[in-house]
């Protein structure tokens, strides 16, 4: 189970998980998040995880106060759909439609947060479902269901039942991201692991995998900013 520390210096206490196995200290910030998480032998004390921090205090707050700062959801914000910039604009009415390079979110203002993510949630859902669907059935399988998510940890996942699960903000980026990642995860429909034979599958059904996989990778930790009220999440 995680505990926190807090530190001197630090807006927000560190993650404490003890885990079994470890034999030393790690000490981590997540790029998406800016949680500093922190992972501890068994049986270390707490006094001397409490001062190893206090050593590593100056990097701790080089690290989160680096991070970039959350860009909230509102009028007039340009947010990245489906790799291009999009210019939010709230207007009279109902519903949320795309003119253009121009998101039209109805509604009052308090409204147009929770408006915009549940229209962002939707364009997810079905182009994943779409692309999921084609990969399927290139590979001969099928899934049992998709589940839309706001995971920080990883972009999608597949269940031994064959749920597939996304995170919505993939929607954010190209869409030559969002099909590499309905491929990845319809290949583990085949393969739940993350071998040969499983990436033969992904570069059937994506054979320029590896650019957008990097494109996640390097990009990803940016989308988590959208949306969020608070820095870093």
């Amino acid at each position: 189970m995680a505990t926190t520390l807090a530190v001197e210096g630090l807006a927000r206490p560190v993650r404490v998980i003890r885990r079994r196995g470890a034999r030393r200290v790690t000490l981590s910030v997540s790029r998406a998040t800016g949680t500093a998480t922190m992972t501890l032998p068994p049986r270390m004390p707490v006094a001397e995880a409490q001062a190893f921090l206090l050593r590593h205090r100056d990097w701790l707050e080089a690290r989160t106060g680096a991070m970039p700062q959350a860009i909230p959801f509102g009028d007039g914000m340009t947010l990245p759909y489906r790799g291009q910039p999009c210019r939010v604009v709230r207007r009279d009415g109902r519903g949320v439609r795309l003119t253009g390079q121009t998101i039209e979110v109805g509604g009052e203002a308090d409204t147009l947060p929770g408006a915009l993510e549940r229209w962002l949630k939707e364009q997810a859902r079905t182009r994943l479902r779409a692309r999921s669907e084609a990969h399927a059935a290139t590979l001969g399988t099928s899934f049992s269901r998709i589940a839309i998510r706001d995971t920080r940890s990883r972009w999608g996942s597949c269940s031994g039942a064959g749920t597939l699960s996304y995170s919505w903000r993939v929607i954010l980026a190209p869409d030559e991201v969002l099909d590499y990642l309905a491929a990845h995860e319809v290949a583990h429909l085949r393969e739940m692991n993350h071998s040969a034979r499983f990436w033969g599958h992904v570069k059937a059904l994506c054979p320029d995998y590896r650019e957008w996989q990097g494109w996640l990778r390097d990009n990803g930790p940016e989308l988590h900013r959208y949306g969020r009220s608070g820095a870093g999440g």
